[in-house]
């Protein structure tokens, strides 16, 4: 059996929607899709690496994603959680960082300041994180359906991406009877001050994380470009960091998974696992 477990990012909510609301459809739209950007990379015959992703985008939204049913109270909550998640990540790039004000106007100005790329970016990236964040249910869900996966595959290796290293660190820490040899986390914003880092179960204690105790080793992987990944190197902010490698891939395409699965920085950690 494939002996990885992925764990996705932002912006996935769409392979639900076409999968018919259904999770583990969009699921195994993923991991063919996993399979092959890891295939082109390391080469040799094509084969099942992934043995499943693990799918959480869909608990992330309310009523299949259409705000229209949130009640008024709980969508402007949630609104406002956004912004206060854009104004802390935009700080983070050094965009914005006297910014006072009404949130919504702040938030407004910001998203014209950034780049096109930046800006789509932010628009997912700040509403997803802080439903996850925010949102006690939504939050135990997505931890749950993460360890689940986790524990029906026993796998050796567990790869996670952008908000889904958050996740899986998070599931990891919540069920230490799961134990993975190796933990890939690629563009990750576990480090993230202001937004991320201060807020994970379980909290930093003086000023830092640690390696979950399942874990054997952790290997982190970021763009030096990665504007989700900032600041790209964790080991200054968790204990048992084991590598990392900070990377080049592509100016435009600073954050998909489909680079940093081709990523040359990876292929000697996870070839053990998959020869």
């Amino acid at each position: 059996m494939a002996g990885i477990v992925g764990v996705h990012g932002i912006g996935k909510y769409n392979y639900y929607l076409q999968a018919g609301r259904s999770a583990t459809g969009a699921a195994e739209a993923m991991r063919r899709k996993w399979d092959r950007y890891l295939h082109a990379a390391l080469g040799g015959e094509a084969r099942a690496y992934f043995a499943e992703i693990a799918y959480f985008s869909h608990l992330l939204y309310d009523d299949d994603g259409r705000d229209a049913a949130v009640p008024r109270r709980a969508a402007a909550a949630m609104e406002l959680q956004a912004q206060q998640v854009l104004i802390g990540w935009a700080r983070n790039l050094g965009v914005g960082e006297h910014v006072t004000g009404v949130l919504k106007s702040a938030t407004g100005w910001l998203l014209n300041r950034l780049d096109g790329r930046s800006a789509a970016f932010a628009k997912l990236f700040a509403p997803e994180v802080a439903a996850y964040l925010t949102d006690a249910a939504k939050r135990e869900k997505s931890r749950q359906a993460v360890a689940e996966v986790i524990r029906r595959n026993r796998p050796k290796v567990v790869i996670a991406h952008s908000l889904g290293s958050v996740v899986a660190y998070e599931a990891l820490w919540a069920n230490p009877d799961l134990e993975v040899d190796l933990l890939v986390t690629l563009g990750s914003p576990l480090g993230m001050r202001n937004v991320v880092f201060e807020r994970l179960l379980p909290a930093p204690v003086n000023g830092r994380g640690e390696r979950p105790a399942g874990v054997g080793r952790w290997v982190n992987i970021a763009d030096k470009d990665d504007i989700a990944a900032i600041p790209p190197a964790l080991a200054a902010s968790f204990t048992g960091v084991d590598v990392e490698e900070l990377v080049n891939l592509d100016w435009i395409d600073f954050h998909t998974v489909e680079k940093y699965l081709g990523c040359p920085a990876l292929d000697p950690h996870l070839r053990p696992f998959v020869a």
